[in-house]
């Protein structure tokens, strides 16, 4: 009996061991399927999950309209705001020289430069006019005082002191730098200057 009780453990151990033999891979379409399910569904689950959620605070920020890409980052493009806001059809952004009168504005085009703060401009070109619509005003503008309407004689004034004393910081007003907004009728006239502020 003792020999017979061997025999069949012998039997069961060796059923078993074969049994699990034929468990091990196989290309059948059921156990390729079962066998890709869960880790695709673990890889989705922890692409998904909120603890990959701190990889991504690293990235580099995004850039807001008409910046370039931040410092250190792996772009060739410059750094700052370089690009100014398109305008309005009619507008553009010039820089008044000497010669400006209450009858004829003299200015010369300027194109965007890279600012750290704000998109730059630059005087290009040689000198232009353009006559003043006789209805034509200006806003006057400042870091520390809410904007001034002024008419065309004001600006005018504004424009030429500051041609004359570029870095007058005299009363609410400061110059400048040179950066108008133009806004310019059918005609060609000028109907309005906006002055930008610089802090």
């Amino acid at each position: 009996m003792p020999v017979s009780r061997r025999l069949l453990a012998t039997a069961l151990v060796a059923t078993a061991t074969l049994g699990l033999a034929a468990c091990g891979p196989d290309n059948s379409p059921d156990q390729s399927a079962k066998g890709t399910t869960a880790p695709t569904a673990v890889a989705t689950a922890s692409a998904t999950s909120p603890a990959a959620a701190p990889a991504t605070k690293g990235a580099a920020p995004t850039t807001a309209p008409g910046a370039t890409a931040p410092a250190g980052s792996a772009s060739d493009e410059p750094e700052g705001f370089c690009t100014h806001v398109p305008l309005p059809a009619g507008q553009k952004w010039i820089y008044p020289v000497k010669g400006t009168s209450t009858t004829t504005l003299t200015y010369r085009d300027t194109k965007d430069a890279c600012g750290v703060n704000d998109v730059s401009f630059e005087p290009v070109g040689a000198d232009r006019t353009a006559a003043f619509a006789p209805t034509a005003k200006g806003h006057l503008s400042s870091v520390m005082a809410a904007p001034k309407d002024v008419d065309l004689a004001g600006v005018v004034k504004h424009i030429n002191e500051c041609l004359t004393s570029p870095h007058s910081e005299k009363g609410s007003y400061p110059c400048s730098a040179g950066d108008y907004k133009v806004a310019v009728d059918a005609s060609g006239k000028v109907t309005e200057l906006w002055e930008r502020a610089h802090s």
